[in-house]
């Protein structure tokens, strides 16, 4: 699961038992060798369908981590690009990797932009929000964004009922509560808070139209629905 320049497992231990914040703080340094880290075939896939959406100038990358998605930004965007974290040490990993980037520590719940971006995107972080935070999350996204940009972020079908996969979330999903129930500071990470459904409702409250489309890159489930979609989100 791990390469062998990824954290050991007392190294995860400690950071699972940290808060959010500083957990990611700990794993920064190695998290780019763990599967956290959004894959390629992701990026690229995400890359791709944005180009057709286009073209951007400014670009904001929400909950940037080590910069993976600062990637896409500079492959779409023609101006400046930017991403925001409210972890330093992730930061710092980030501003190695994507140099021309402006790199900020804030905290999605409370952005400190306004009207600025043409798009903002964000890459495998809404499990760190509790279905109670979305709506501020994205009434944060949608004031940060200039009238007519663009909020963009893969969606992942929910993996079929009763899969290895679904178990595997499932499992998670049920650990971490657990956890977050008997140790505190919170470490907040789930899989299935997010589905389809209540994210479009909260999309449209907060001030967007939405448009899904397939990433075919990703491939298709076998009932032929897509593997995952971009959802789109343009601010009116």
């Amino acid at each position: 699961m791990y390469s062998e320049d990824g954290p050991s497992f007392r190294e995860l231990t400690v950071q699972a038992l940290s808060s959010v914040e500083h957990g990611y703080d700990l794993l920064a340094p190695k998290f780019d060798a763990t599967p956290f880290r959004t894959s390629d075939r992701l990026l690229q896939a995400t890359t791709d369908a944005l180009k057709e959406l286009g073209p951007f100038a400014t670009g904001l990358d929400v909950c940037c981590g080590t910069g993976a998605g600062l990637s896409v930004l500079e492959s779409v965007c023609t101006d400046r690009v930017t991403g925001v974290d409210f972890s330093t040490g992730m930061l710092e990993k980030a501003k190695q990797a994507r140099p021309n980037a402006t790199l900020i520590r804030a905290d999605a719940l409370s952005l400190p932009f306004r009207d600025s971006f043409d798009l903002a995107i964000s890459l495998g972080a809404f499990g760190h929000f509790l279905p109670r935070d979305r709506p501020r999350v994205f009434t944060e996204i949608h004031a940060s964004l200039r009238p007519g940009a663009l909020l963009a972020f893969p969606q992942p079908a929910p993996p079929r009922v009763g899969s290895r996969e679904y178990w595997t979330l499932w499992a998670f999903d049920a650990v971490m509560r657990v956890r977050n129930a008997i140790w505190s500071p919170p470490f907040v990470m789930y899989y299935r808070t997010w589905p389809l459904t209540d994210v479009l409702h909260d999309l449209q409250n907060a001030g967007f139209e939405v448009d899904l489309y397939p990433m075919e890159a990703l491939g298709r489930r076998d009932d032929g629905s897509p593997a995952c979609r971009l959802v789109a989100a343009r601010k009116v």
